[in-house]
């Protein structure tokens, strides 16, 4: 979605200081949120994740939980699995009048190594990508 003469902020304004926030968060993948052979767990559980840390970006930036309005380029990378770690996090790319444009990233930092041992583990070094996107968020207009 493009910025429109709607959506755009003072001509005067200057670069918006709230360009580049980022907000991360961290989740261990449950192996109750399995749901294929291979431990592997379904997009929408990634999906979940990028709207808690959007919203989390809406608090921050604008005092409102927001509305995600839709994602686009979204991009499947590699398998998210029970077990490990996941990382999503959030950059503010784009601020409209009442629209705001964020890229997404998840990563695994961790994952489960079950032929090791029931409980073993490894740190991937680097992470493994697995989901990107970018998405809208719609706030309320300024009161």
């Amino acid at each position: 979605m493009s910025a429109g003469p709607a959506d755009a902020g003072p001509a005067d304004a200057g670069p918006d200081r709230r360009l580049g926030l980022t907000v991360t968060h961290r989740r261990y993948v449950p192996h109750s949120a399995a749901h294929y052979g291979g431990a592997l767990v379904d997009g929408a559980y990634v999906l979940a994740l990028f709207g808690d840390v959007a919203t989390e970006l809406s608090i921050r930036t604008d005092g409102d939980e927001g509305l995600l309005a839709g994602y686009r380029e979204l991009t499947f990378l590699g398998p998210v699995r029970a077990g490990d770690v996941v990382q999503v996090g959030a950059v503010l790319t784009r601020v409209g009048r009442r629209s705001r444009e964020l890229t997404l990233t998840a990563e695994v930092l961790c994952r489960a190594r079950p032929g090791r041992g029931p409980s073993a583990a490894d740190v991937l070094d680097p992470p493994l990508a697995v989901a990107t996107a970018r998405a809208t968020v719609v706030v309320p207009a300024a009161r």
